[in-house]
C-alpha cells in the first residue's frame, strides 16, 4: 500500500487520468454528476465509503489501492492482506497447488505481483540448466531470470520477440497498478545486453504462430522446445495477495516439444 496518505481527490484525478478518462466519462460511468466528481476531486466534497468503492471499481483500480483510496477519504482499509501459508489461505495453497502439479509434465509456475515465484511444478526447474545459481536465490524473479544475460537469455532462440512480449506485458501492467517496483524492473530489464551481442534482426518471428501467440522457443539439448503459455487468476478475490497471484502454464507448442517432455518425466 502506499506510505503516504494524500488528499481523496488527488488520488481519484490521478488514476482517472490514468484509465484516460474525462470527468464526464467517470462520471457517466458512475451514475454520478460531472459537478459532484468534481467536487470530490477538488476537495469541495468528501466521498462517502460506498462512493469511494463504487469510483474504484468504474476505475478498475487494484485492491492493494483501494485500501490506500479509503484511507485517503478516511475511512478504513476494507481488503486483507495475508501471506499464502495463512491458515485462512489454506484452500487457495491447496487449489493452487493442484493445478500446478496437475500441468505436469509440462511447466508451470505462480508468481506475485513483482514477478517474483511463489512456486512451481517438477516440470520447470529442469529447464533452467545453465543459470547462474546467484539467480535462483529467493526472491527470484521470472522476469530477470528470463532476460538476464547469465540467465535463460542465452537459450532463448527467438530472444528479441520474447523480450517484446515480456515488456508490453510488463508496460500493461504497470499502466493498470501504477506500481512504481515495475517501471523500475522495466527500466532494469532494458538494461540488459543481448546475449553474445546478439544484434534484434538475427532473431526471427515465429511463422507458425504469427499473429496468434508469442512462442518461448528454448535450446535443449532436445532441440528447441516451444511452448505456448497461458495466465490464470483467481476470480472475484478479497484479498489483496490472492488478487496479485498469477499461475503462468505452458503448453507444448509442437508434437516434438511434448514427446521431449513427456520422456523427461518418465526419467
Amino acid at each position: 500500500m502506499t506510505n503516504t496518505i494524500r488528499p481523496v481527490g488527488e488520488y481519484l484525478r490521478q488514476w482517472r487520468q490514468r484509465r484516460r478518462l474525462s470527468q464526464l466519462d467517470l462520471a457517466l460511468e458512475a451514475e454520478i454528476s460531472t459537478r459532484h466528481l468534481s467536487f470530490m476531486e477538488t476537495g469541495r466534497a468528501l466521498p462517502s465509503r460506498e462512493m469511494v468503492l463504487r469510483l474504484a471499481e468504474r476505475l478498475d483500480i487494484p485492491l492493494r489501492e483501494r485500501n490506500a483510496l479509503l484511507l485517503a477519504a478516511g475511512y478504513a482499509p476494507m481488503f486483507l492482506q495475508r501471506k499464502l501459508d495463512d491458515p485462512a489461505l489454506q484452500a487457495v495453497r491447496k487449489a493452487m497447488e493442484l493445478v500446478l502439479a496437475g500441468h505436469e509434465p509440462y511447466p508451470a509456475l505462480a508468481i506475485d505481483r513483482h514477478w517474483n515465484l511463489v512456486a512451481a511444478n517438477k516440470a520447470l526447474p529442469p529447464l533452467l540448466d545453465g543459470v547462474d545459481p546467484a539467480l535462483l536465490q529467493p526472491p527470484v524473479n521470472v522476469l530477470r531470470l528470463s532476460l538476464h544475460p547469465q540467465g535463460m537469455a542465452p537459450r532463448i532462440a527467438n530472444y528479441w520477440e520474447w523480450r517484446a512480449h515480456l515488456f508490453e506485458r510488463l508496460r500493461r501492467q504497470i499502466d493498470l497498478s501504477a506500481d512504481p517496483v515495475l517501471t523500475e524492473l522495466l527500466h532494469e530489464l532494458s538494461g540488459y545486453p543481448a546475449p553474445d551481442g546478439l544484434a534484434p534482426q538475427a532473431s526471427g518471428s515465429s511463422q507458425a504462430y504469427a499473429g496468434v501467440v508469442v512462442p518461448l522457443q528454448l535450446a535443449s539439448p532436445a532441440g528447441t522446445l516451444s511452448f505456448i503459455s497461458t495466465t490464470t487468476l483467481f476470480g472475484t478475490p478479497l484479498d489483496v495477495t490472492l488478487s496479485e497471484l498469477a499461475l503462468e502454464s505452458f503448453f507444448p507448442a509442437d508434437e516434438r516439444t511434448a514427446q521431449a517432455l513427456q520422456r523427461h518425466a518418465a526419467l
